[in-house]
């Protein structure tokens, strides 16, 4: 059994100071094999706001794999946006933007969906589809294949907010290729279920994380996912911070399993 701790939309400088603490020491309780960042580390990309966020990655005790967010791309410093976008990403939290996390039962592929140039919707390259499906494709040996992206590849009826460029020949050419879960955030909203149901595609899951630890909760609460993988068997455990009793605690779980036509 593989255990993943997803978390999403840190906003470091829109962060509260309240949750820190409890969601550190939450995580390192759950002892995971990998711990996943889908982005928005930092609200405006300041070197203030990443130190904070490196600071609390190295407060881990797990491996980690993060992909960056659009709020970690400079917006107001239009020539560090348009020519040096992840200087300082790179700087502070890697200067991998293509991680990647391989054991024996997991592959785990961090795709960079952000677009500089078109700020808060993002884009899901071709390029990237290929790199995906290629590694996918060398590790068809019954491990478990997730993505993790910051922008999601489907949104329900009545979000505000564009969906990504590519995101519907991106899902289309991830189930081909065998993708499991689509791990992502962005919407500061919760979900755990099978994309849309369209003939003759395999049922990958979308999983979204709200916010773990920013003040812009957008009527949720602050929360983070715990994955458990275990052989045809999937659950994903939601964690909510409650301000009465300042902790981290379940309250919400899904089973899937794994079938033919892919996750029910």
């Amino acid at each position: 059994m593989r255990r993943l701790v997803h978390l999403s939309d840190l906003h470091f400088g829109r962060d509260r100071p309240e949750v820190l603490g409890p969601l550190l020491s939450s995580v390192n309780a759950m002892a995971p094999d990998l711990v996943i960042i889908s982005g928005d580390l930092t609200q405006r990309a300041t070197h203030e706001q990443f130190a904070a966020a490196a600071d609390f990655i190295k407060g881990l005790q797990a491996a980690t794999l993060c992909v960056p967010g659009n709020h970690d791309v400079p917006l107001h410093n239009l020539f560090l946006r348009l020519f040096m976008p992840w200087r300082r990403y790179r700087r502070w939290i890697t200067s991998d933007m293509h991680p990647t996390f391989q054991d024996d039962e997991i592959v785990v592929i961090g795709v960079n969906t952000v677009n500089p140039f078109a700020w808060q919707r993002g884009w899901f390259r071709s390029k990237a589809m290929r790199r995906v499906c290629a590694i996918f494709g060398n590790s068809n040996d019954g491990r478990r294949h997730f993505v993790v992206a910051h922008h999601p590849l489907e949104h329900l009826p009545g979000e505000a907010k564009s969906l990504m460029r590519g995101a519907s020949t991106g899902l289309r050419r991830l189930a081909e290729c065998g993708v499991d879960a689509i791990l992502s955030g962005h919407l500061h909203s919760w979900r755990a279920e099978p994309y849309a149901h369209v003939e003759g595609r395999s049922a990958a899951l979308q999983i979204h994380a709200g916010t773990s630890l920013s003040n812009r909760l957008r009527g949720e609460v602050n929360d983070f996912n715990v994955l458990e993988i275990d052989k045809d068997q999937m659950t994903v455990t939601r964690h909510a911070f409650t301000d009465n009793s300042a902790c981290f605690a379940a309250i919400s779980s899904v089973t899937f399993t794994s079938t033919a036509q892919g996750w029910r």
